[in-house]
């Protein structure tokens, strides 16, 4: 059933939308992974860390509603269902329990470089069959890359 009808051809779209989906689940789950270590952090560092796993919380959960909507204006109904999410996110397990600062650290930053490069893989996808989306990929990886380089000088 196709209630809104997207300006793309039917290739193009089926770039597009694999490109949006895979985002919105790497987002879902990027937001997760920082509030399941939120939660958990512990030892010296542990209110910088606890704050900033926030920050990247809230980025995660404003590009994937970006990332969402964008796909339902190209007439894709996005799919951000636990199942969904578990079955084809690129990030790893989270650890559970406790998680030192150091390692709430390292585990960000491993999320991070999986999305960051599935991101970089949605810009050149998007580039000829549409750059609108690209501009979003564009935008995200942005962010999600100044956190990157923020948790990395946390161990550095």
């Amino acid at each position: 059933m196709y209630v809104v009808k997207s300006p793309l051809s039917d290739a193009d779209l089926k770039t597009v939308a694999d490109a949006l989906q895979g985002a919105l689940v790497d987002l879902v789950d990027l937001s997760l992974v920082a509030k399941q270590v939120h939660w958990n952090v512990v030892g010296p560092r542990f209110r910088s860390i606890h704050l900033q796993l926030d920050e990247v919380v809230d980025t995660a959960r404003l590009h994937s509603d970006t990332v969402a909507e964008r796909a339902a204006t190209l007439g894709v109904p996005p799919d951000g269902r636990a199942s969904t999410v578990a079955t084809s996110s690129g990030i790893d397990v989270t650890p559970e329990g406790w998680v030192r600062d150091t390692d709430a650290v390292k585990t960000l930053v491993d999320a991070l470089d999986a999305v960051i490069a599935r991101m970089r893989e949605r810009v050149e996808a998007t580039a000829a069959p549409d750059p609108v989306s690209q501009d979003i990929f564009i935008g995200i990886t942005a962010d999600l890359e100044k956190h990157h380089w923020m948790f990395q000088a946390e161990n550095g």
